[in-house]
């Protein structure tokens, strides 16, 4: 299966080319910016220092920025489970949208057509486990918030991309905003250290802000109508259920 693409190079990139079996990861991002042009600017402009490997435009059309056997610029400093600066394991996506700070919005059907293809694309070609399909949030929760609780992150799953509880709505939304102990509220954490979410607390931040803050991004992730970073019995809930998930 080939992917139709636009190559429109990015000079953000190491020139040392890395081997098949280092990319483990796919990390989806939105632009952020205003206008779609601009993003495509900064992604493309020397002075910026940052890129990706694939653009995906408002139209859905994908833009091919860096090939994907060279490291792109885009994760920064980031961890997931052992791995950390994850720009030199991953191929990074980024789909065109304004984000949080200017008026954040669905993504189109043609953005997530698209995705959808290439995401499996890639993941055949290089054998990517869907536990490692992550947001920019995942991997940088103290500085990221994309691609944010509007992203389409169970309608991928239901269509063969990336990863995601089997619990019932009805089920959860029994148990939202149940106060839990703190002995599950541990486990909660606990959990949510086994899934991936970094476990070193920033030096300027404190413990139960850190807390607090890899809640929101799990909740971004996995209980996108509501994400206040109070631990409940539903977030429990889900996170018992992906820690027990084989795939």
């Amino acid at each position: 299966m080939a992917i139709k693409t636009r190559l429109f190079y990015s000079p953000n990139f190491n020139p040392k080319r890395r081997n098949f079996n280092q990319i483990k990861f796919i990390i989806y991002h939105y632009t952020g910016m205003k206008r779609e042009s601009d993003a495509i600017n900064k992604l493309t402009k020397i002075q910026s220092e940052v890129s990706c490997h694939y653009l995906i435009k408002n139209d859905g059309e994908i833009i091919e920025l860096v090939p994907d056997l060279y490291i792109a610029w885009h994760a920064g400093k980031s961890s997931w489970k052992s791995f950390e600066f994850l720009n030199k394991n991953s191929i990074g996506i980024e789909i065109s949208n304004p984000g949080h700070a200017y008026n954040y919005k669905r993504f189109s059907r043609k953005q997530i057509s698209s995705l959808l293809r290439l995401s499996k694309f890639l993941i055949k070609k290089y054998k990517i486990n869907h536990k490692n399909i992550l947001g920019h949030s995942d991997i940088a929760p103290v500085r990221k918030k994309d691609p944010g609780e509007k992203f389409p992150w169970n309608y991928l799953y239901k269509n063969k991309v990336g990863f995601w509880h089997s619990l019932k709505k009805k089920e959860l939304l029994k148990n939202r905003l149940a106060n839990i102990s703190k002995k599950d509220k541990v486990l909660f954490l606990n959990n949510l250290f086994k899934i991936g979410y970094s476990k070193k607390i920033p030096e300027n931040i404190k413990k139960s802000k850190y807390f607090r803050i890899i809640t929101k991004a799990f909740q971004r992730r996995f209980r996108q109508d509501l994400v206040d970073g109070n631990i409940d019995r539903e977030c429990l809930l889900i996170s018992n259920n992906l820690i027990r998930k084989k795939n």
